[in-house]
């Protein structure tokens, strides 16, 4: 996450997702009849997402698995339904968070941008500062602990910030952000890869199914997605414009 109030797309998220890639999805489309509003890839194995935009909101939402206490198998929520309801509502909803496994909520608004942690018993807020920040699957790594953060959150940081520009191919909007967020050509394996694979012991291979680039301005939302991570000519543009259906006349009757 960047966060700089003052520039012309005062917040910037480089966004990827890691899972089995067996694990069915579809790319990221206005999937959910109740956020009609909300545009994102969808899990097809639960039905959420791991990234909700609200175009119209100026608003966008992101998950991680966390670390700590499971929630009770019999009880259960899929955690993909949290970006949905953070993204619609600009908070993180009262809900009974015993239900859900735990994870990092990401939460970038003109106003700025928080992350909740949960942990299976404690939930905590934090408000991100100015700058660029890296948000692992053990939270808001601060002191560039892990390899990864360590390498990326400096390039980030020094590559030139995109401007907000209407239209324009990813490469023209993102510019020097493309290359980090594509992964800098690291190898895959290499312990600072932001786009990894690798095959677990039971055999499946866990590996950087997408990325997605978001920008936040008063003038619009900007979508990027790169559906194959090993190809970064596939970064392309998502229409977010949106018209909403028109309401059936209803004719008198006589």
């Amino acid at each position: 996450m960047s966060v700089e109030p003052e520039s012309g797309a005062p917040v910037l998220l480089a966004g990827v997702r890691d899972e089995i890639v067996t694990r069915p999805w579809m790319s990221p489309d206005r999937h959910w009849p109740a956020y009609p509003g909300l545009v994102g890839g969808r899990d097809l194995e639960a039905g959420g997402t791991w990234l909700a935009a609200d175009p119209a909101g100026r608003r966008v939402a992101a998950l991680l698995n966390g670390e700590g206490t499971a929630a009770p198998a019999g009880r259960r929520h899929s955690r993909g339904e949290l970006p949905l309801l953070a993204a619609a509502t600009g908070e993180l909803p009262s809900l009974d968070l015993s239900w859900y496994d735990p994870f990092h909520l990401v939460l970038g608004g003109l106003d700025g941008v928080r992350l909740w942690s949960w942990d299976g018993d404690i939930l905590t807020e934090e408000k991100l500062p100015e700058g660029v920040h890296m948000i692992v699957n053990t939270g808001w790594d601060r002191g560039e602990s892990a390899p990864r953060t360590a390498w990326f959150r400096p390039r980030f940081a020094r590559a030139a910030r995109p401007g907000w520009t209407t239209g324009g191919s990813s490469e023209r909007f993102w510019g020097e952000w493309l290359d980090p967020a594509s992964g800098a050509g690291l190898p895959w394996d290499d312990p600072r890869a932001l786009v990894m694979r690798r095959r677990l012991p039971d055999g499946r291979v866990f590996a950087s199914l997408s990325v997605t680039l978001v920008a936040l301005a008063e003038q619009g939302l900007r979508y990027d997605f790169c559906p194959q991570p090993d190809d970064p000519d596939t970064w392309h543009e998502i229409d977010t414009s949106w018209t909403r259906p028109a309401e059936p006349v209803r004719r008198p009757r006589g």
